[in-house]
């Protein structure tokens, strides 16, 4: 799942994209509302965390515009901004969710991970192919029954194979599953995960490359 973070304050923007990553995102962050249109243009989000206050001006007016015009991603807001009205406000005119700072990042991951589920179908909690299972509630996988120590980036590239066993996915739509936007999709970072990953899930393989299409699962 792909999440957009808008946070003017460095610090908390690089707090906030490291949490969610290590939960298991992948994350873009920016510091203003002009970035975070680009990002939008670019790219489709299952969640975006939007700053109140921000550079360009209070980020509710931006996301009531935007969803004036049909967008539907969910959106959770942070705030230091107390008064009641202004969560009320927040609720009526677009937002999902409020979140006052300071708060636990446990909290506003456990938020944002349910706003994904609330946008869209949830996938189901574990997902198989063969004798191998992707449980996506306990982050883990088996094959066998024998448990595999996979790494985040794994994890994420293997779920995106599995949520569409059977067919061909992109490296392009694989890169996206695991990495954010900074990752270069001419570079050799799936081909070196893949070889690993193979490898972690054993034999016989379940993995195929699917000339000029991508790779397969099942």
């Amino acid at each position: 799942m792909r999440i957009l973070v808008i946070e003017d304050d460095e610090a908390l923007r690089t707090s906030v994209h490291s949490s969610l990553r290590s939960a298991g995102f992948a994350v873009d962050a920016v510091g203003d509302l002009r970035a975070a249109d680009e990002a939008l243009f670019v790219n489709e989000y299952d969640c975006a965390v939007f700053d109140r206050i921000l550079p360009g001006g209070d980020s509710l007016d931006y996301v009531e515009r935007k969803r004036a015009t049909g967008w539907a991603t969910p959106v959770l807001f942070l705030t230091a901004l107390r008064d009641p009205d202004q969560r009320v406000a927040g609720l009526r005119r677009g937002g999902d969710d409020y979140l006052e700072k300071p708060f636990a990042i446990a909290e506003m991951v456990a938020r944002v991970r349910s706003l994904c589920r609330r946008g869209g179908v949830a996938p189901p909690p574990v997902l198989r192919v063969a004798d191998l299972e992707l449980d996506t509630g306990r982050h883990e996988v088996r094959r066998g029954g024998v448990l595999l120590s996979l790494t985040r980036t794994e994890f994420a590239v293997l779920r995106c194979l599995l949520e569409n066993a059977g067919h061909a996915v992109s490296r392009d739509d694989l890169i996206r599953a695991g990495w954010d936007e900074q990752a270069d999709p001419a570079s050799n970072v799936l081909d070196v995960l893949l070889t690993s990953l193979r490898r972690k899930l054993l034999s016989p393989p379940l993995i195929a490359t699917v000339p000029k299409a991508g790779y397969r699962i099942g």
